[in-house]
């Protein structure tokens, strides 16, 4: 394994404010709703509950699955919400950004999630992601620059 490369600094403290707002949804709209309507609240209260149980999951995951580069192949995720591997040959190109109308396209694999990426991979030949064929990867590493040198280091043998 050429590196491990963490983005759980740069993504998860967004999620927990996601996660901090829906809580106060959680308490405070449930409660008015509990006032009219008390079946519905429980109901709709069990949802944002488990919505909640299921982002703090995905936070967690962070930082213990992080970005491997490996001498063959580049894994690139978010947790487990997200992954993507990749055979370091089909690596195009490196770029610290890209703009907002290219992130939207269908081709692009926005790992970031509601970061902005600072890392972003172009392939030489699609990959099929589900039923999607992707021919870019963005992602918000913490150590971009680290990546980077990493990969320059690596693609002069592939």
């Amino acid at each position: 394994m050429i590196g491990a490369f963490s983005y759980h600094k740069a993504i998860a403290p967004m999620i927990w404010v996601l996660i901090g707002l829906s809580t106060v949804e959680l308490v405070v709209v449930h409660l008015l709703l509990a006032h009219w309507w008390p079946r519905i609240a429980i109901a709709v209260a069990a949802v944002t509950l488990g919505m909640i149980m299921w982002l703090v999951t995905v936070v967690r995951a962070f930082r213990s699955m992080p970005v491997v580069l490996e001498a063959d192949r580049l894994l690139m995720r978010t947790g487990r919400l997200r992954s993507v591997s990749v055979a370091t040959q089909q690596i195009a190109g490196l770029r610290s950004s890209c703009d907002a109308a290219t992130l939207k396209q269908r081709h692009v694999l926005n790992l970031a999630l509601i970061a902005y990426p600072n890392t972003v991979i172009d392939l030489l030949a699609p990959v099929a992601v589900g039923r999607r064929q992707i021919s870019t990867i963005a992602h918000r590493l913490d150590d971009p620059a680290g990546f980077a040198d990493a990969l320059n280091r690596l693609r002069p043998r592939a």
